[in-house]
């Protein structure tokens, strides 16, 4: 959510911005928004000058009563309570309109950097730079669900009888392998001054409106029946709501904390193959990265952020490239974003396995995460990256390191937290 006076005093901008993101149906709200808050301001200059009003009519009463002009006193008295009774009036239609300058507010998207490339869709992403040589090997490599399957892994059929499409059973070596990612994943965070913490995976009603947009929510998030609660998408979602309307003390940041979840989301996603394998799932695990920090400093984390991920997958021998998402590919909270893809050498591409952003101080706003300094309180920077989320980090790491025979070579990373093996056979 924009600060109320950047549409104040430049409305055109905001409207500009509307239009590098292909919404033109928001251009309205901007005019909307300005004649809310016309009218909220007007009722609110009312009802000061009647509170003044009541103050001198009160003082004077008392003066009244003690000159013993008592009718006159009585009259006075049924203006103040005239007064209440407008001003009850006031302060109702006031806050009406204040919920609907907010519900029309959220709606409008962030400002989004200048280095942002114009673009409609993903389609349109800009390359940025390659990391590790993207190797095609002399040999077959088979579809990720049939390797798994074939090391007896992977059985979605049996979760399609207790749990429907989009889920998975882990068997095994495979959800040994799984295991020990997202365990490497935590430590390797550890070791850059992270802190970890395993977050709620449930939370409430305002925390998901103040961490994504109305739309985000509608298409991924899952309710709880009869209570106030949602299964999170992402631990970025309860860890950002960890700090809901809290001032931080500046010397405090930045904070940096790495944090492990089961992740839910609706998407179904592709049909065809990937509806049998692992690529589009209602439920994951995840390694997250959440940095709140000085709005001066959010673009030299946002480059640290997106590197971890890079080395965090060339430390597994998984070729990578990042993606600067375009206009119309940002989301509405997101100032600047960028993907990480893993080189898939059995599709010969690369594939989105992370995702880093900036989103300015657009979910400080919506839940009041402010900083104390010298020069009063400011709204901070928030920041989430993606370490790793499998099963997709875990298709990556299958893949690249398939080998001829059948067999998945652990790298050399993991093997500690596998027991040594270095090699996954069928037994």
């Amino acid at each position: 959510m924009i600060d109320i006076n950047l549409i104040r005093t430049n409305k055109e901008k905001v409207s500009e911005n509307i239009k590098k993101k292909f919404q033109d149906e928001k251009l309205p709200l901007v005019d909307e928004v300005l004649e809310l808050d016309t009218k909220i301001r007007e009722l609110k200059l009312k009802g000061d000058n009647l509170r003044q009003e009541r103050n001198t009519t009160s003082n004077l009463i008392g003066s009244l009563i003690r000159d013993q002009k008592q009718e006159e006193a009585n009259e006075k008295k049924e203006r103040v309570v005239e007064i209440n009774k407008e001003l009850e009036t006031l302060e109702k239609d006031e806050t009406n309109l204040n919920e609907l300058l907010k519900s029309k507010m959220m709606l409008i998207p962030q400002i989004i950097d200048d280095s942002v490339p114009i673009g409609k869709d993903d389609s349109e992403n800009v390359e940025i730079e390659k990391f590790g040589d993207p190797i095609v090997p002399d040999f077959e490599i088979p579809y990720h669900a049939d390797i798994c399957e074939s090391l007896l892994g992977l059985d979605k059929e049996s979760a399609g009888r207790t749990s429907g499409n989009g889920f998975y059973y882990l068997m095994g070596d495979i959800a040994r392998l799984h295991s020990a990612m997202i365990s490497y994943a935590r430590d390797f965070m550890i070791d850059k001054g992270f802190i970890y913490c395993i977050p709620p995976f449930m939370i409430r009603s305002d925390v998901v409106t103040g961490v994504m947009s109305f739309a985000e929510m509608d298409a991924m998030m899952y309710k709880i029946e009869n209570e106030d609660l949602y299964l999170i998408g992402t631990s970025e979602h309860s860890m950002i709501g960890k700090f809901k309307g809290q001032i931080v003390k500046e010397e405090d940041l930045p904070i940096a904390l790495t944090s492990y979840s089961p992740c839910f989301r609706k998407e179904v996603g592709a049909h065809g193959l990937e509806e049998r394998g692992l690529y589009r799932v209602h439920q994951f695990e995840k390694q997250e990265m959440v940095v709140l920090c000085k709005p001066e400093e959010s673009m030299e984390w946002y480059n640290k952020m997106w590197q971890f991920t890079v080395d965090f997958f060339r430390s597994l021998d998984v070729p990578v490239r990042t993606l600067e998402c375009c206009s119309g590919d940002l989301a509405d909270l997101k100032v600047k974003s960028c993907d990480v893809e893993a080189w898939s050498p059995r599709q010969q591409k690369y594939f989105e396995v992370g995702s880093c952003s900036t989103l300015g101080d657009a979910q400080a706003r919506r839940l009041s995460i402010r900083a104390k300094g010298e020069n009063g309180n400011y709204l901070v920077s928030t920041l989430n990256n993606t370490v790793v989320a499998s099963p997709r980090g875990l298709i990556a790491v299958i893949e690249n390191n398939y080998q001829e025979d059948g067999t998945i070579k652990v790298p050399e990373v993991l093997q500690t937290y596998m027991g040594g093996k270095k090699k996954i056979t069928l037994k």
